[in-house]
């Protein structure tokens, strides 16, 4: 026998919040994260693999933690997210959450996910994912992003610090291989948002937030994309120099760093929206394959 439209709206309407939530968490950008921290941890460990229950824990209590920070981010920003076509979409705007829910949320998955590293991992990378969602969810989105073009610049170390929480995680310490890591993420930062507020700089304008196409223009901006790409190429081969890694990475350091400053060049000589946007994806793939040469020139060697 078929439930009424009543019962039907019920069952729905739970699973609709579900989602709500989870949007909050910003699924797709922190997969990344915890993608590179998930590689940290493999770096980790000399020979063999990480202990499965112990990453197991870390991955957890990381991605909770990073979903606790987005959530506030989202909280914060909500107004301007209102405002820009790419983010309007969001839980917050669209009504669907209020500000309590959020902040509830957000103590319960960033305190669990806190307790979890703690109790079952370590205190120090405890300690550090702590520091990490301070530096993104008040540093970074109260302090910087509405007040200085170098938003990205400054605010990318909290953006850079997963595959030092997952070398933490395995080792109960931070070594020079994990600052590495982090430099890596740290360079690659601001050529990447870049790229994204170059074809979204109407709408940061609308919103008020004085990211560097809108404070210095599209040409400035671009010319220091392709600055920053070199000084991410340059970082990207100290892995190497450092023995860090071997040959397999750094040929596919090299091609991969080939590929982005030719989107560079093109954007500095001949910009256009559509180009800006497949940099900016490119980005995306580039520190993805970056960190998946790394951990298979691990194991190769």
């Amino acid at each position: 026998m078929n439930g009424s439209p009543l019962e039907g709206r019920l069952v729905m309407a739970p699973l609709q919040k579900i989602q709500a939530y989870l949007a909050l968490t910003k699924l797709r950008v922190n997969t990344l994260i915890v993608f590179c921290a998930v590689i940290g941890m493999f770096l980790a460990v000399p020979i063999g693999l990480p202990p499965p229950l112990l990453m197991f824990f870390a991955t957890l209590g990381i991605a909770a933690v990073a979903g606790a920070a987005a959530a506030i981010n989202c909280l914060i920003e909500q107004r301007i997210d209102g405002v820009m076509a790419r983010t309007r979409a969001r839980p917050l705007p669209r009504g669907q959450l209020s500000t309590q829910e959020t902040l509830v949320f957000s103590a319960i998955l960033g305190g669990a996910g806190l307790s979890l590293l703690y109790h079952a991992v370590n205190p120090l990378t405890m300690w550090l994912t702590l520091a990490t969602f301070v530096g993104y969810a008040v540093i970074y989105t109260v302090l910087l992003k509405p007040n200085t073009p170098q938003n990205i610049v400054i605010g990318g170390a909290s953006g850079a610090m997963p595959p030092v929480l997952g070398w933490a995680a395995m080792t109960g310490e931070v070594s020079s291989d994990a600052c590495l890591l982090f430099l890596i993420i740290f360079t690659w930062t601001p050529p990447h948002f870049w790229a994204l507020a170059l074809y979204r700089t109407k709408e940061y304008a609308a919103a008020g937030l004085p990211m560097l196409p809108v404070t210095h223009g599209s040409k400035f901006t671009r010319l220091h994309v392709l600055l920053y790409t070199f000084i991410l190429t340059g970082v990207t081969l100290l892995p190497f120099a450092t023995h860090m890694a071997g040959w397999v990475y750094l040929i596919s350091a090299l091609l991969l760093n080939a590929v982005f400053i030719a989107y560079a060049i093109g954007l500095l000589r001949k910009y256009s929206d559509d180009l800006a946007r497949r940099t900016f994806r490119f980005s995306i793939l580039y520190l993805s394959l970056i960190f998946a040469a790394l951990l298979v020139d691990h194991y190769l060697r």
